[in-house]
């Protein structure tokens, strides 16, 4: 098993390498990192430098190139990539994660991460729901920053990266769940419990949002031949821990009142990606009290549909649309965190919203055929 370990701090690295240790006997072990090793207290181990990637957060194209060609070199049989902070997961974590590929049962393992309420919304939001909807996943974090790969999945991600690095683009981001829905690869879920999140060092809404959810957007317009395709989502198969509910109180007023002057503010431009339905929905919640603030989950899913859409013809310079989407996500969180509030658990709220995502799948489907009609 070759392991790669993304670029994170000297302690967190020292304390990977003591997991790794004690998890895997150190001849069928090899570690491939950026990261300086040289004053490492695990001599034993076999390590090999690979060159650095500038993101922090998610893992880059340029990280599954040096992470593949490293397997390929040395006669791997599987590949474990972890991300910044991955000392924060169990050891029985990485061992499933490894485990769920070494033995040849899966070609892509992806973990299940426990988060509170109020963490890794983008992803509940949009990333999720987007990635159930279209590519039949039940992948609950598609983008996650530890994974575990087989060589056949390896030769799928390396070529996908190899061409983001050909063209200079080496931070892009790659989406391995999407890549095994295509090459019909299987995928497992593990669930590893809580993990520490990387931050970015200015965590920015803005920015994040616009990087993960473009990149999202672009793989799902390079694949639209794979999901306009019926295909049935699999049986379940996880069982997740419980998560906790939201500790203290959160303020909702900043992101209902953002959305308001965004609802002033945004007509224009919001008519020209929104059908109008939506758009009624919109002014609907514009005057509704931050107390009782909900974005139903059909709302949701048209909004963010017609936003890909909008997307892929370029309605409008794509760094302003995914700027117009923001005050709209910031109402969705809002929403989010009263019916949490409410006593509706957090992932049985995910879970709504992912479903109205897939069972409106049609109206994607039309819109992206006949982009001019909003059907209803």
């Amino acid at each position: 098993m070759l392991v790669f370990v993304a670029p994170m701090a000297a302690e967190s690295l020292t304390n990977i390498f003591a997991t790794l240790v004690a998890l895997f006997p150190a001849e069928g072990l090899l570690i491939a990192t950026p990261n300086d090793t040289s004053g490492t207290t695990y001599p034993g181990l076999r390590i090999i430098s690979t060159q650095a990637s500038n993101a922090v957060w998610p893992l880059t194209a340029a990280d599954f190139v040096h992470a593949v060609n490293a397997a390929k070199e040395n006669g791997t049989r599987g590949v474990l990539m972890l991300g910044p902070g991955a000392d924060s997961l169990s050891a029985a974590a990485l061992r499933e994660l490894a485990n769920a590929v070494s033995d040849s049962t899966f070609d892509l393992a992806v973990p299940h991460y426990s988060l509170p309420p109020s963490a890794g919304l983008v992803n509940s939001a949009i990333l999720y729901p987007l990635s159930r909807a279209l590519f039949g996943s039940r992948a609950r974090f598609p983008l996650s920053i530890d994974l575990a790969f087989s060589l056949r999945m390896a030769d799928r991600l390396a070529s996908t990266a190899q061409r983001f690095v050909n063209s200079t683009q080496s931070d892009a981001i790659i989406w391995p769940v999407s890549e095994a829905a295509v090459a019909g690869l299987s995928v497992d879920e593990i669930d590893v419990g809580t993990r520490m999140l990387p931050q970015p060092a200015e965590p920015n809404i803005n920015a994040i949002l616009t990087l993960v959810t473009g990149s999202l957007f672009a793989d799902i317009e390079a694949k639209a031949a794979f999901w306009q395709r019926p295909r049935r989502l699999p049986p379940e198969r996880r069982t997740s821990r419980p998560i906790p509910g939201i500790e203290g109180e959160v303020d909702v007023v900043p992101m209902v009142e953002a959305f308001r002057l965004a609802f002033s503010n945004l007509q224009e431009i919001w008519s020209l990606v929104l059908a109008p339905n939506s758009l009624l929905g919109l002014k609907r919640l514009s005057v509704v009290e931050p107390s009782a603030f909900r974005m139903t989950e059909n709302l949701w899913a048209r909004i963010v549909f017609d936003f890909l859409v909008a997307y892929r013809l370029r309605t409008l310079n794509r760094g302003h649309l995914l700027g117009a989407l923001i005050p709209l996500y910031l109402a969705w969180v809002a929403g989010h965190l009263n019916v949490v509030k409410s006593g509706t658990s957090s992932e049985a709220h995910v879970e709504a919203v992912a479903a109205a995502f897939e069972s409106d799948k049609q109206y994607i489907v039309s819109r992206w055929r006949w982009p001019d009609r909003f059907n209803s």
